[in-house]
């Protein structure tokens, strides 16, 4: 009984410790490419930004110029980022909003909608994160559709606001066959964005707060 006890306590530590050492592993793994998940998750989003902006608009780093609009600002369920671009001589271009809805079939959808200062018209839409059905609410993607595409050149009066819908709900927008509540729910959040952009556009650049990077924080405190 003492030898079968021993055996046991000694595959426990065994595992116990090959566990240890597993844990330790996927740590230093993840520590060590932290940095490298953050740039490639860094270049993605610049990629998109340079979709619904053209890149020759502007010359400013979207990384440091912008800011958290509080969802209770903006009367959505989660925070916006918006990203503000600016000309060389450092002139307004067009604002960049990272802006989430709840209402897709999947749970949240995450846009990047980007708003023209001058005038306010859609100069590009992306999704940049989903859960929608493969094959039905999936066609948000440029990849699967160009469905996100129509929204370019869009604004508030264009179409008017009554037509700010789905055609199922007698608005302008064509939604998918056996899937409105994605469409409509983009439908939603762009118009939402447009409205209040067409109120905060000028007090969003002049009134902006720039959010540092990590690398120009560390340049301060030395």
């Amino acid at each position: 009984m003492k030898r079968l006890f021993n055996a046991m306590r000694k595959s426990s530590l065994l595992l116990g410790f090959y566990a240890l050492i597993g844990v330790l592993f996927v740590a230093t793994a993840n520590l060590i490419t932290k940095d490298q998940i953050a740039e490639n998750q860094r270049l993605q989003l610049q990629k998109k930004w340079n979709q619904v902006l053209d890149i020759a608009r502007y010359s400013n780093d979207l990384n440091v110029d912008n800011k958290i609009i509080p969802a209770d600002e903006i009367g959505l369920e989660k925070d916006v980022t918006v990203y503000l671009a600016k000309s060389k001589q450092g002139k307004p271009v067009a604002a960049i909003f990272r802006a989430t809805t709840l209402q897709g079939y999947g749970g949240a959808i995450t846009l990047l909608i980007a708003v023209n200062y001058d005038d306010q018209h859609l100069t590009g839409v992306r999704v940049v994160e989903h859960k929608e059905t493969p094959g039905l609410g999936d066609k948000i993607e440029v990849a699967k559709s160009d469905w996100i595409l129509g929204f370019k050149g869009k604004s508030l009066n264009n179409p008017d606001s009554k037509s700010w819908a789905v055609k199922r709900d007698g608005g302008d927008f064509d939604q998918f066959t056996g899937a409105t509540i994605t469409p409509r729910a983009i439908v939603g959040l762009i118009e939402d964005v447009l409205i209040y952009a067409s109120k905060n556009m000028q007090d969003l650049f002049n009134d902006a707060i720039t959010t540092k990077t990590p690398h120009q924080k560390n340049e301060e405190v030395k």
